[in-house]
């Protein structure tokens, strides 16, 4: 059974940081690209950040860059993600997604999602 278990989520003051982490059990995380998407109140779920499967190569969205750090550990089968000078905009539900290709078939998995709220 897959599950990606989100923690780390909270209320915190506008410049402030947090930490978001998901952990993975039921399919072979250290061959997953994991990514970390948020949800804010009426938009679309945007992806934030990306990170592939051995963690060489990681992507942002323009509104994380420089103030967001994705990682992964491997040995544990937890993703992270790092957040620094936190905005009010940055409030949202955010999301942990592992992507899995089994026999060129693809699979996403996603997480119940963490609320980060942003106060001004």
């Amino acid at each position: 059974q897959v599950q990606l278990v989100e923690s780390g989520g909270g209320l915190v003051q506008a410049g402030g940081s947090l930490r978001l982490s998901c952990a993975a059990s039921g399919f072979t995380f250290s061959s997953s690209a994991m990514s970390w998407y948020r949800q804010a109140p009426g938009k679309e779920r945007e992806l934030v950040a990306r990170i592939s499967s051995g963690g060489g190569s990681t992507n942002y969205a323009d509104s994380a860059k420089g103030r967001f750090t994705i990682s992964r550990d491997n040995a544990k089968n937890t993703v992270y993600l790092q957040m620094n000078s936190l905005k009010p905009e940055d409030t949202a539900v955010y999301y942990c997604n592992a992507r899995e290709v089994l026999l060129l078939h693809e699979f996403n998995y996603w997480g119940q999602g963490t609320q980060v709220t942003v106060s001004s």
